[in-house]
């Protein structure tokens, strides 16, 4: 049964929900867990550039609105396919608006070359995500737990 992520006498029950969705990926193979950690880590290297590049600030806070989606997903529908929705409705607008901005990133430069390795990765686990929505679509929707 999905926890109540607004009942207060739980305690920090959204934290709870995240480490829980955290230890689902973490068991996963270490393809998986290597590909999820460099998500995580070229995303968050977005605050090295927030303070000169606007499009960093929306990479930021496309990041910070994607995780407790992603958290209340989990929390609602379990560990399956249809968690990639969150990826989907943050950052296909989030890299629609990249590919606008892409002449403000000079790929000599270290925010150009992040910015070349974020779209590419974001928009390789969106391949994937809607994949995964389709499968779930159909039927398909289990991940290894």
């Amino acid at each position: 049964m999905p926890r109540r992520l607004c009942d207060l006498k739980r305690g920090p029950a959204m934290l709870d929900a995240n480490l829980d969705l955290m230890g689902h990926i973490f068991n996963q193979t270490p393809y998986l867990v290597v590909w999820v950690s460099w998500l995580m880590a070229v995303n968050t290297m977005s605050v090295l550039f927030v303070a000169r590049h606007v499009e960093a600030r929306w990479v930021l806070g496309a990041w910070l609105v994607n995780l407790p989606l992603m958290t209340v997903l989990f929390d609602s529908v379990g560990f399956v396919r249809l968690l990639g929705l969150s990826h989907i409705v943050v950052w296909t607008p989030l890299l629609i608006y990249l590919w606008t901005r892409r002449a403000e990133c000079d790929l000599k430069t270290g925010f150009g070359k992040w910015a070349m390795a974020l779209f590419l990765s974001n928009g390789l686990s969106l391949a994937i995500d809607y994949v995964d929505i389709v499968r779930y679509m159909m039927g398909d929707g289990s991940l290894p737990q």
